[in-house]
Parts: structure tokens; sequence; C-alpha cells
């Protein structure tokens, strides 16, 4: 199959598929070149590709889908995942972005027929969960570039690494469905592979009309163009009490990469920040109680798995500093104590602890400040790439802030957007755009956008990891906690308290199904039989399966009266906690 350029001279997906139902096949075909295109068996699940008319009659029904997201083999049979419905949401340096609005699996598993009654009684589980990736948030894509890199690592790419393949040039560790694309790689259909990366893209335009008269001269009529997009890592996919903490390669829950672009007259500059579960072996059991007890889990490899996600990091990134806004207290106290002592282990690494709660209360944003001034030095040796218009690297980003707190949501993405605010800041100078004694706060209406920008960031994250809004989202807008501001995050809070209870073993289960972390083995015994869970509990590919015992229980026993009681009187005692303690945990 040939590859062809977009208009830059980049690899081209195919942007618009003709998909054909047949009795015994679906046929995937591309609209612009009707002979190039796919077959998948309905009873076998066996891909075909064709390249010219394979001459297979009339189709029962034809329709329009916008991509192929991948496949993935069950008990019975083999599910095709595409997708049914898209939005242009911007661009990515010049190229087009879309979101997946909607997904949908074709089964292909006439076979089903065949199966035990344990088979299908288990095969009816595993599409239940395939129900819930269809309506999995925040997935984006582009068809004429990768979006999956950041500025400085493509400019740094060997001449013709563009004319790849799309999948090829992807940054691995930020590919949503790489673990379904596999079998359409193996038949080389790569016009058709779209890598999906989970997290969110923003744009923002600075015209000239939205600032003061001085600027407007600096920018010579010019807009300039601030993009935001983070990239969820997906090695520890989970939801938000499922998944904690790291795993003994030392990938950890919640690891996110946030690039902050600027564009102006050719001028190109990124500024990277991660954000990331503590890198240490610990988890948070759900119990109906509003704060689950955090547990710590003894290993005699913790220090190694410290270790080695430090050392990833640093491979990546260059230097790191560790910000920890954990409160010094409770369970989250003993948490951090335990982290600030496996960070005495690695010298290189500047670790810095700093009680968000405690220092910044709930209406001390600025005091973030406090926080600045002890790494501004590592935070302005670290930089920030810059770009010209002829494409020389003027400055490289030499290192990078690494930020947590329990869940890595809220504290943390009221720090990063103030991180964000210093950078633009300094980039805004070096280009000229503005004099060494200016910032962007000085120019109101921009600098509201710019907030606003970093709160629905916060929003689409949070949504992804915990289900609800972010909180806090007032301390990154307006600088302060308003009382409007804390009934939301007190409802917010409620909501996650169910979701965490009630919902997320369910989709902790889908994730794991279509991350790979648990395969189907049909050879195996049946993971839903009452022993095979506890068989099963003890992998580590299926812990997700595991949790939903629990789910399972309470979901099935919640006309209980007990129960019922219960998740009342924690919903009100979580209520009372949230609103005395800026939302607890977070």
């Amino acid at each position: 199959m040939e590859a062809p350029a977009s208009s830059s001279g980049g690899f081209r997906l195919y942007d618009q598929l003709e998909l054909q139902e047949f009795q015994d096949k679906f046929v995937i075909r591309a609209v612009e070149s009707p002979d190039q295109g796919f077959s998948i068996g309905l009873r076998d699940g066996d891909v075909e590709p064709f390249d010219g008319d394979p001459c297979l009659g009339s189709p029962s029904k034809v329709s329009t889908i916008y991509g192929v997201v991948g496949t993935i083999r069950l008990l019975a049979g083999t599910y095709l995942l595409v997708i049914t419905s898209r939005k242009e949401i911007g661009s990515y340096l010049g190229f087009p972005v879309f979101r997946v609005m909607s997904m949908k699996f074709l089964s292909c598993n006439d076979a089903l027929r065949f199966s035990t009654s344990e088979e299908k009684r288990d095969e009816a589980y595993f599409m239940t969960l395939l129900k819930t990736v269809e309506s999995t948030v925040g997935l984006y894509y582009s068809y004429e570039t990768d979006i999956t890199l950041n500025l400085q690592r493509r400019c740094k790419l060997a001449e013709g690494w563009t004319s790849k393949p799309t999948w090829k040039q992807a940054d691995p560790r930020f590919v949503w469905n790489k673990n379904i694309i596999e079998e359409l790689i193996e038949y080389k259909l790569d016009r058709f592979i779209i890598p999906l990366l989970q997290g969110n893209i923003l744009k923002f335009f600075m015209p000239c009309a939205l600032l003061v008269t001085y600027l407007c001269l600096k920018l010579k009529k010019s807009p300039a163009t601030i993009t935001l997009i983070s990239r969820r890592c997906t090695r520890r996919l989970g939801t938000r009490m499922w998944r904690r903490g790291a795993n003994l390669e030392g990938d950890t829950a919640n690891f996110i990469e946030t690039e902050q672009l600027l564009e102006f007259e050719g001028f190109k500059t990124s500024f990277l920040q991660v954000r990331g579960s503590i890198p240490l072996l610990w988890e948070q059991i759900v119990d109906l109680s509003y704060k689950p007890q955090l547990r710590i889990i003894n290993h005699v490899q913790t220090a190694e798995v410290v270790e080695c996600h430090f050392h990833d990091l640093s491979q990546r990134y260059g230097e790191i500093v560790a910000v920890d806004l954990t409160d010094k207290h409770g369970d989250e106290g003993q948490l951090s104590r335990a982290y600030a002592n496996e960070m005495q282990n690695l010298p290189n690494i500047r670790y810095i602890s700093f009680d968000f709660h405690q220092i910044c209360g709930g209406s001390n944003f600025d005091n973030l400040q406090i926080l600045y001034d002890q790494i501004s030095d590592e935070f302005e040796n670290q930089g920030y790439f810059l770009v010209d218009a002829e494409g020389k690297i003027l400055e490289e980003q030499k290192g990078i802030i690494r930020s947590n707190c329990i869940d890595c949501l809220d504290r943390t993405n009221v720090t990063q957007n103030y991180f964000g605010r210093k950078s633009l800041n300094a980039q805004l100078q070096r280009i000229g755009v503005l004099s060494s004694t200016e910032c962007i706060s000085m120019f109101g209406e921009v600098y509201e956008i710019f907030k606003t920008l970093w709160v629905e960031q916060g929003d689409e994250i949070s949504l992804e990891y915990s289900g609800t809004h972010a909180l806090k989202r007032d301390l990154v807008k307006y600088g302060k906690q308003t009382i409007s501001g804390l009934i939301k995050d007190g409802i917010s809070a409620l909501s996650r308290y169910y979701l965490n209870n009630f919902q997320d073993g369910i989709r902790q289960d889908a994730i794991d199904l279509i991350s790979g972390h648990y395969t189907v083995n049909r050879n195996g015994p049946s993971p839903f039989q009452l022993n095979g869970f506890e068989s099963f509990s003890l992998s580590p590919n299926c812990i997700g399966f595991a949790c939903r015992r629990f789910d399972t229980h309470i979901i099935h026993s919640e006309t209980s009266g007990e129960k019922y009681a219960s998740l009342c009187f924690y919903s009100i005692v979580g209520w009372f906690d949230c609103w005395s303690n800026g939302c607890g945990q977070n």
C-alpha cells in the first residue's frame, strides 16, 4: 500500500471510510481510494486486505465511518472498533485535530453459537465491558500528523521521519489503542491505523483586538496562539481509586505529560510539565468510607521501583524537580514521609515537599510563589524550547517539573497552571512581545482566557480519571475559593465517592481489557468463578477483575437497607469533611 504525503510532505491517513455489511463479512474501503481496504469475516474474525476491486457484490448496508481504532479477540469472536462520529476541535502545529465523539464495536462472533453456556456467559460480560470502552472520553487524533510527540522531540528527529506511517512516528507511551492495533499492523494496513491520544487539546488565539494598544504594537497585528495539550500514559491506565502508585516497572498511575505551546510570527515555544501518582507501591481500597485508608505496600523492590521511575524520566526529559503537594499529616503525611525517605537515595533528583492545603489554604493561591521561590533557580535553568520560523533551535528545555498530590488532579492542576504562567511570561519576553517588566496578568481579558484554558484542561483530565470535573477550579480562575466554587466542589466530591464505590470497578475492568493488562484465555478457567477470582487476584494482569468482586457485591446488595443507610451516612460525612477541608484529598 502506497505511503501518500499530506500537504506538508508527511504521511496521511484515510479520513473517511465506507463500511459495507455483507452476510459473511464486513468490508471497509477508503472513500478517496475505493480499491484500498480490507474485510473481516463474521465467523472467524480473520482480516483480509485487498488492493483492487474484490467484486464482492451488493452489501446489505453501507455507512460512513471515520477511522478504525483496532481489533480485540475474546472467547468466541473478534470485535472491530470504529469511529462513528468526530468533531474537528482545532489544529496542532497547523494540522487539523479531531476529537472522537462516538465509537462502536462491530461483532464478528458468529462462532459464539458453538460455545459452551459458561463461555457464552463470560463473553456476554466481556461484551458489556466493550460497551463501556465505547464511551471512553478524551480521545484525539489527526489524519495528517502524529500528536503524541512534543515539539522538542519532533524538531530533533531525523529528516524523513514524518514520511513514516503515523503509528511508527508515535510515542507508544501515549497511544491509547496501542494494544488493539497490532493485527492491523501485521497486515500492513498503515493508512487505516489511527493512533489515539487520551488527554486533551485546547487552543486559544490572542488576537490584537483582545490586547491593549501597547501590546498591539508589539504584536504588529499578528495573532499569537496558545495550545495546551495533555498526553495520558497508557502504561498504568486506570480509574481514581483502582489505580494508585506505581507498578514494579516504575510506571505510575495518572501519568500525564502536559505541553504548553506558543506560536507567534513563525516562532514556536514549548514548555513541558509532567504529573503522576507517588511512585511507591501503595493502594487505597474502596470500602464505602469517604476517604479509604491509604496503605503502603512494603516490598523489597520499592527502592528499585522509585529509582526506575526517575531514571526513565531523566532519560527522557533531563534534570528532574519532584514537587510533592500532599498533606503532612494523617494518611497523606505517612505516604509523603515514605516518599521523602526514598528520595534521599536519589541525590541527583531535587525533591520538594510543599503542603498545598496548609500553605495555600482556601484563598491563598498566590502563596504558590513560596514554592516557586524554592525552585526558581532550577526552573529558570530548565527553561523552555524555542524554534524560529526557519526551524533553527534557539532554546532547549533541559529538565522538567514533576508534580503530584494524591490524585494528581486538583492541587496539581492549580500548581501546573502557576508554573505555566511563569514560563509563558518568560517566552513572551524572549520573543519581544512583552518587556522585561510586563507579564500576561497585566492584560486582563487575555489572562482570563489563559486561566480558563487551564480550568478546562483540568476538567477533562479529571473526567478521564475520576469521572467528575476538577475541584479547586476557582483557585485557577479567580485566585481564591468562592462559596459557589465550594458548593460545586462538594457536589463533585460526592459524585466521586459514588463513582469510586459503584461504577469504577467495572470501568477498570474495561480499561484492563482494552489495554491488554488482562488477556482473554479460552483455555483457562473462567475469571468469574468464585475460586477463579481468588487465583486471578494474585496476578498483576488481573487486578481489575479481582477488584470487580467488591464492586459487584455492592451493586447486588444496593437494595439492602443497611447498605443504603451506610451510603447515605458516608455521603453526609463526606460532604462536611469536604466543606471543612477544602474538599480533602485531591
